[in-house]
């Protein structure tokens, strides 16, 4: 079901079995997407990874997440654009950026425990309710359930992660982050120039990520660049110092140095392997990829 109002308002519902399951791997300029899945392991590769999503497990990608799909069973699927519901600017409603979307390196995955899932029912059945209706609440009502399961996740994904009883000035400074590195990875490699965008030193981002179990503000970063150069190798014809340069490399030694220590093999191997071997699962996959 879908939704679309006066200012490019997108919202959209359904559940993907493998008749439908192109509706999954459907480009959404500007979407954020929500696959709770509910029954088999769902098998997804997501920029050049592969994921196994079991039953009653949430996961929350961007249109910028590449997906294949390898199987799956049957999920539910929300879609929504930012003109919809912008949780950047409304993240003082539901307090998820930098950790279930825009949140660095990470594909967020959160557990629905059983003493929830009733309330994601009664959401999800209610979302489909409100679909069908066609008064002038309708936005605003969908918006509201939306908003509800975002904030329903957040806390799933705060219990998960053992974040519930984090100080919220610190959990914040995570988030932000997070959020920061997603925003800059490209020009800012170091601890110290997010440390002073934070108005923080090195030394205190390091130890309060170390207090939350969480990796070290370095590792963060370095997975983020480390994922846009898989996602460069994969999904375009760029050459090598192309990427490079793009991500903030100032030559094309230093980037091949550092993409092989990250994953044992040179740039132009990996495309190679991660290439050939998507191909051969493609031809048995229910769908080959696009972005989200």
């Amino acid at each position: 079901m879908y939704y679309k109002g006066r200012s490019e308002e997108q919202f959209f519902i359904t559940n993907i079995t493998s008749l439908n399951v192109s509706e999954l791997t459907a480009y959404s300029k500007d979407g954020l997407l929500i696959l709770w899945n509910l029954e088999d392991e769902l098998k997804l590769n997501i920029d050049g990874v592969e994921y196994r999503i079991i039953a009653n497990q949430i996961i929350f990608l961007t249109e910028f997440h590449k997906v294949i799909v390898h199987s799956v069973g049957m999920v539910r699927l929300i879609r929504f654009n930012r003109s919809f519901y912008c949780i950047i600017d409304h993240d003082h409603e539901v307090g998820c950026k930098g950790i279930l979307f825009f949140g660095a390196s990470q594909v967020p995955i959160i557990d629905v425990i059983e003493d929830e899932h009733s309330k994601f029912e009664t959401l999800w059945e209610m979302l489909n309710v409100e679909m069908n209706s066609r008064d002038s609440l309708q936005q605003e009502m969908l918006q509201m359930m939306l908003k509800r399961f975002v904030i329903l996740s957040t806390r799933l994904y705060k219990n998960q992660f053992k974040l519930q009883n984090a100080d919220k000035g610190r959990l914040n400074l995570l988030r932000e982050f997070n959020y920061l590195v997603e925003m800059h990875f490209r020009t800012k490699h170091s601890v110290s120039q997010y440390a002073d965008l934070l108005n923080k030193s090195p030394k205190s981002l390091t130890n309060l990520f170390s207090q939350y179990g969480q990796k070290n503000p370095l590792q963060l970063i370095q997975d983020r660049i480390l994922l846009e150069a898989r996602r460069q190798l994969l999904y375009t014809d760029k050459i090598v110092k192309e990427i490079a340069y793009e991500i903030g490399f100032d030559d094309i030694q230093t980037f091949s140095r550092f993409f092989k220590t990250k994953e044992g093999v040179s740039p132009r191997e990996y495309r190679g392997i991660k290439l050939g071997n998507m191909m051969r699962k493609g031809k048995n996959a229910d769908s080959l990829g696009a972005s989200v």
